[in-house]
């Protein structure tokens, strides 16, 4: 988040609907070295702590209720 508003200065709905290949991508392109992706796991964890109003997409469509 930090990078994503500080550095680059995204607005708050460009950061969040940016996918984590495109935010790699601007890192890349910003610190021009390597930069590794977050893993699986790490995203799964940030999904767990921050939830949003969105299905669980992991989840197969009849086990994801309707509003």
């Amino acid at each position: 988040m930090r990078f994503g508003f500080g550095v680059l200065r995204l607005s708050p709905r460009a950061f969040w609907s940016m996918t984590l290949r495109e935010l790699e991508a601007a890192a890349q392109a910003h610190f021009v070295a390597p930069i590794e992706a977050p893993k699986r796991d790490w995203l799964e964890d940030a999904m767990a702590r921050f939830p949003d109003d969105s299905p669980d997409i992991t989840q197969s469509p009849e086990a994801v209720s309707t509003r």
